[in-house]
């Protein structure tokens, strides 16, 4: 078996399974969790012929070169994109030619700028369509910040390894009409009363709402790197 070019070791790694174990107590059913740990995979194989597991590939990795071996791993896509495609082995199975660009591109912004990982989740939230999240996140703002600016920040916050796109650009591609809603609400001056029920019953149940815009940027003013606006 291979090792990992890094460590050198072997190209596992141990994960917790939990069981459910049932115990009757006077009458009542009471679940208990055991923990065991099984092996997977856990081996990223390089177009060089170099392997790594992910971790000490994310945590070597700076520019399209192999960490160990220095070699290109660019190479060009069928739309004329740039790719580094690799050989992915881990417990959901093998992926063969899967692209790691983005995830790699992703990381290294984040081992760059920390303190941006939480306006990042939240433009995955916007594009996955999670409202629970989204609310859940900006509550967690308002409760951990003296300055509520924190959590505009987020809503007005732009991609600068995604085409600059804030997360109204991303509900709009991804079709999050409820998302969308929801931004507008927060973060711009469209009049409330144009708004669906159901988004403005989400703010009230919730507790978020718009603060004075007077002073902030429209969301809908927003362009991304084409100059796109909605």
């Amino acid at each position: 078996m291979s090792i990992c070019v890094v460590c050198r070791k072997l190209l596992i790694v141990q994960i917790e399974e939990e069981e459910e174990e049932d115990e009757q107590i006077e009458g009542s059913m009471r679940v208990e969790a055991s923990g065991s740990f099984t092996t997977v995979p856990d081996d990223v194989h390089l177009s060089c012929g170099c392997h790594f597991h992910w971790q000490c590939l994310l945590d070597a990795y700076t520019v399209t070169e192999c960490p160990k071996c220095c070699s290109s791993l660019l190479s060009i896509s069928s739309i004329s994109e740039q790719q580094v495609l690799c050989t992915l082995r881990n417990e959901g199975g093998v992926q063969e030619n899967l692209d790691i660009l983005p995830l790699l591109t992703e990381e290294g912004y984040l081992n760059a700028f920390p303190n941006e990982r939480k306006c990042r989740a939240f433009l995955e939230f916007c594009r996955e369509g999670d409202i629970e999240a989204i609310v859940d996140l900006l509550q967690d703002d308002d409760d951990n910040s003296d300055d509520s600016s924190q959590s505009t920040d987020v809503l007005r916050y732009q991609d600068p390894v995604g085409a600059m796109h804030s997360g109204l650009h991303i509900a709009i591609l991804a079709q999050r009409v409820n998302v969308a809603w929801l931004l507008l609400l927060l973060a711009s001056r469209l009049p409330l009363e144009q708004f669906p029920a159901e988004i403005r019953q989400t703010t009230e149940q919730t507790g978020i709402k718009r603060g004075n815009q007077d002073s902030k940027t429209d969301v809908r003013s927003l362009t991304d790197d084409e100059g796109r606006a909605y």
